[in-house]
C-alpha cells in the first residue's frame, strides 16, 4: 500500500537507489565532520555516522520494493541455453 502510494506520487526505484548512495556519502561526511568539530569526542561522531548510515539500507529496500512494483511480471528464470558469454 505504501509502495503503491509512493509510486503514484512519482517516486521511482532509481530515486530510492540514489538516495541510498547519497546516505552512504552523507554518513561518511557526517562522521568525518563530526569527528573534527564535535567537542564530545569520537564516540558521539561514531553514533552520528551510524545513525545516518542506517538510512541507506532503508532506501535500498524501498528501491527494491518499487522496482518489483514497477516490473511485476519480469521472469528471472532464464534457461542456460539463453545465456551467451560476453565478448569484446
Amino acid at each position: 500500500m505504501i509502495v503503491k502510494m509512493l509510486h503514484e506520487k512519482g517516486l521511482k526505484s532509481e530515486h530510492a537507489y540514489c538516495a541510498g548512495f547519497l546516505a552512504i556519502g552523507l554518513s561518511v561526511a557526517s562522521w568525518f565532520g563530526s569527528m573534527k568539530v564535535e567537542p564530545f569526542g569520537v564516540a558521539r561522531a561514531d553514533r552520528w555516522g551510524i545513525f545516518v548510515g542506517e538510512w541507506a539500507p532503508t532506501f535500498f529496500g524501498l528501491g527494491l520494493a518499487l522496482a518489483n512494483y514497477e516490473h511485476p511480471k519480469v521472469d528471472v528464470d532464464v534457461e542456460a541455453e539463453q545465456l551467451r558469454p560476453v565478448t569484446d
